[in-house]
């Protein structure tokens, strides 16, 4: 029986044109090109331009391209999801400024997400069952990031893993059978105990910015890089499992895998364990580094344009981040 499902319909993607490379890092701190990429598979980031790449231009510059694919004028959108770590302003949300920067015209409702890395994916399921109300038919899901903001360029073990960019794609409402179109299964989570691994703790509400704590630099993102690392394979790995088994998929009949961009270890680690070959995971941390919940959206963006993704591929994404949050699902793109 066919029923009201889901669909991408449209994707694109925006990175800043300024490429800062290990070689430019080893000027700034103590390290090393073989280093960097012995430990995170980054060979280079893309770094915003200060005056022009916030998340709500690069969001709107990934928007249009995903609109052009899918053939849509702005105002036939009639949601705006937009995930984002650190927004344009506390308030008002970014994704009315994007609402604002694409000339839409209408009352289209626009929401900001932020579960970090995990936006994007935790956006996918939102949408999803929007979608599913009936409600509406055509909802822009966009993740952008410019972590590079509140890099510490003085830590070495932190400034070296993330990169700006915003990545976007169009679910749209169609018909059919909710077991072979759209998202097949999905699972999100959170584990709160270990929250202060990664975390940015000034600036909000609890920690207001004051000089001591400019002085004190602490202002920037601090990681504990082995907690994260040995969380991300662990929930990933169970995740992804999770989905294949609840969607009676074997690895094999997976078309692409397309995890977070966040350490190549960490993708290599989890495509090893269901035995995923190279050649069907998606992979562009090192072009872009971590750009948080915009890597996923801008490695199907670009495995689209190059026609590696084609229609009616299963697709299997995973992401963790700050929270610790996480999600995988399967979709037939």
């Amino acid at each position: 029986m066919n029923s009201i499902v889901s669909k991408i319909s449209g994707t694109g993607h925006y990175v800043p044109s300024h490429v800062v490379t290990n070689e430019e890092l080893c000027k700034r701190v103590d390290t090393t090109d073989e280093w960097i990429r012995e430990r995170t598979g980054i060979k280079e980031r893309r770094i915003g331009d200060p005056k022009q790449d916030f998340p709500s231009y690069m969001a709107t510059q990934a928007a249009k391209m995903a609109l052009e694919e899918a053939k849509l004028s702005p105002n036939e959108i009639d949601f705006i999801l937009f995930s984002v770590t650190i927004p344009d302003f506390l308030f008002p949300n970014t994704a009315s400024l994007i609402q604002e920067n694409l000339g839409m015209t209408h009352q289209c409702p626009s929401l900001d997400i932020n579960a970090a890395c995990s936006g994007y994916v935790y956006g996918m399921v939102v949408a999803d069952a929007l979608i599913k109300t009936g409600a509406y038919k055509n909802i822009l899901l966009i993740g952008s990031e410019l972590t590079s903001r509140f890099n510490n360029w003085e830590d070495r073990s932190s400034c070296i893993l993330f990169g700006d960019g915003a990545g976007a794609t169009i679910i749209s409402r169609t018909e059919g059978n909710p077991k072979e179109v759209g998202i097949l299964k999905h699972i999100l989570g959170s584990d709160p105990t270990k929250k202060d691994a990664l975390i940015l703790r000034a600036g909000g509400s609890r920690i207001p910015i004051t000089k001591e704590i400019l002085d004190n630099k602490e202002n920037f993102v601090t990681m504990d890089g082995q907690s994260v690392f040995k969380a991300a394979v662990k929930t990933l790995a169970s995740q992804c499992e999770f989905v294949l088994r609840e969607s009676n998929t074997t690895h094999d009949q997976v078309d692409w895998f397309i995890p977070h961009q966040a350490n190549l270890r960490i993708i290599e680690a989890v495509g090893d364990r269901f035995k995923f070959p190279k050649e069907k995971v998606i992979i562009n941390v090192d072009q872009y580094a971590n750009t948080s919940s915009a890597s996923i959206p801008i490695a199907i963006s670009e495995a689209v344009k190059d026609k590696r993704i084609k229609r009616g591929q299963l697709l299997l994404l995973a992401t963790f981040g700050a929270g610790l949050t996480s999600g995988a699902l399967a979709i037939r793109y």
